[in-house]
């Protein structure tokens, strides 16, 4: 299961996600539903749909949406090791879990367990926590006869590490002056909101090396341990590598350092050969396609950098595949 993707690149059809995606109360969750109504179809999706349409355009394949595609090609390879039925479903738009359920109890008519995958790394309540709620409604709003199984957040799990090690590998082999971890970014309040002892989030400045029973719904603190654990994998020095989040909505605190802001000041810092990678995706799709593999790059060329190169997701790394479906046939 992933966030989703529009049907078509069209106004309309963005216009249509966007309202889906930004109504969700985990995603724009300080508001009230009537004043998140107005807000969003009012002021936010009329001004930014034409704009993300243009964005998607300019990833658009021919056979769809990137990350509908790349998730159609990882559902066929994870097939290849697994006995059992596999399908894909999205939070957001098509397919919803309801049809990847159905497809399921269709294809195993004495089916007693479904083994839910989400395609975040990390814990937010805005990705991992939205999906899983959501798949879990439907299951329990439908009343089918089949368990639901959680796969919980991985930025940890060993097999996870070694294929985002193995993926990242060959890019080392050619030279660089910097690694750069892009985060999807989340707000601040969320990482408080998702604390379940209220009093440890962004409460020092070193709270995610602070051990604390925070760190299981922390994403900071997951994204960082993702770095680390990869970047100790691969051997790493500690200057050659830093982090930065990505893709921020509107005017509040957002996690810091912001990824554009970086991307322009690294060149004047004397990094000019950089290397860019996003972790909290598996799968390519806008946010690194568009967000840092083409506008990305025009900031840090446009600063004085003189080569840049963004690290595609795992996708189908044979490394990921076994990965998957290591996970479901256990």
């Amino acid at each position: 299961m992933n966030l989703g993707s529009p049907d078509s690149p069209s106004v309309k059809d963005v216009r249509r996600y966007l309202n889906e995606f930004l109504m969700d109360d985990r995603v724009i969750d300080k508001y009230s539903y009537l004043f998140r109504l107005l807000l969003v179809k009012g002021i936010i999706v009329p001004f930014r749909a034409p704009k993300s349409a243009h964005a998607y355009q300019t990833i658009w394949t021919k056979d769809g949406s990137p990350l509908i595609v790349i998730s159609k090609q990882l559902q066929e390879a994870v097939q290849a090791y697994t006995e059992y039925p596999v399908e894909i479903a999205m939070r957001y738009a098509n397919p919803s879990p309801k049809v990847a359920f159905d497809n399921l109890a269709k294809k195993m008519p004495n089916l007693k367990e479904v083994i839910l995958v989400p395609m975040y790394p990390h814990y937010a309540m805005s990705s991992f926590e939205t999906g899983v709620v959501y798949a879990q409604e439907i299951h329990q709003k439908e009343a089918y006869n089949f368990k639901l199984t959680i796969i919980e957040p991985y930025y940890n799990n060993e097999e996870y590490i070694n294929a985002m090690s193995a993926n990242i590998a060959p890019y080392l082999e050619k030279g660089y002056d910097h690694i750069l971890f892009s985060f999807h970014g989340i707000p601040e309040r969320h990482l408080k909101v998702s604390d379940p002892t209220q009093k440890h989030c962004l409460t020092c400045d070193n709270c995610c090396e602070t051990p604390s029973e925070a760190h299981a719904t922390c994403y900071r603190h997951q994204c960082l341990e993702t770095m680390k654990l990869i970047m100790g994998k691969l051997k790493i020095p500690k200057e050659k590598y830093s982090y930065a989040f990505q893709s921020r909505l509107g005017r509040e605190p957002w996690l810091k350092p912001y990824t554009d802001f970086r991307l322009a000041e690294m060149p004047k810092e004397g990094i000019k050969n950089l290397l860019i990678l996003c972790p909290a995706f598996v799968s390519d799709c806008l946010e690194t396609l568009e967000e840092i593999e083409i506008r990305g790059k025009e900031i840090f060329m446009e600063a004085g950098g003189e080569n840049y190169e963004m690290i595609p997701c795992m996708n189908v790394h044979p490394e990921w595949v076994k990965a998957v479906a290591s996970w479901v046939n256990n």
